[in-house]
């Protein structure tokens, strides 16, 4: 009798059921870390933006704050973070305190808020929000206020 190479179906079964079982254990740990370095990356941006605020609001005291087009078209912001969407979050900016244009007879913006939320919850959970202060505070699943605790 002559003995056939090559594996058995039930041979083949087990090894795709042990590739299941670790594709189940990896995916939703691939899944959270991709989450933590969207927030991470949402914090840093939130940093970049309020330095790049004071920078605008120095160089131009007759508009004060700006928003992102602003940053973008004074060439301070790079155009994927001026167009507000970056690492799985969308990203705002509204001053706040002036005129909404910027004019030689305008009133210069005073204040901004910066918000960045998650374009949906699987590429982030937390949503930011700073003003002048630079204290970037976050809330888990609903839009960020004033109020709420600081990253730490």
């Amino acid at each position: 009798m002559r003995k056939e190479k090559g594996f058995s179906l039930i041979e083949l079964l087990i090894v795709i059921a042990i590739i299941l079982v670790i594709a189940a254990i990896a995916i939703p740990n691939l899944i959270r870390s991709r989450i933590a370095a969207n927030e991470a990356s949402a914090v840093q941006h939130i940093r970049t933006l309020n330095t790049l605020e004071t920078t605008f609001a120095s160089a131009n005291p007759q508009c004060g704050y700006t928003d992102l087009a602003g940053l973008g078209a004074a060439g301070l912001a790079d155009s994927v973070l001026a167009n507000g969407t970056k690492s799985g979050y969308n990203y705002t900016i509204t001053p706040t305190g002036g005129t909404p244009t910027c004019t030689s007879s305008s009133t210069p913006n005073t204040s901004h808020t910066i918000v960045a939320n998650p374009i949906d919850p699987s590429t982030g959970t937390r949503y930011f929000m700073s003003d002048p202060s630079g204290v970037i505070r976050f809330r888990v699943g609903a839009l960020a206020q004033a109020t709420d605790p600081p990253i730490s």
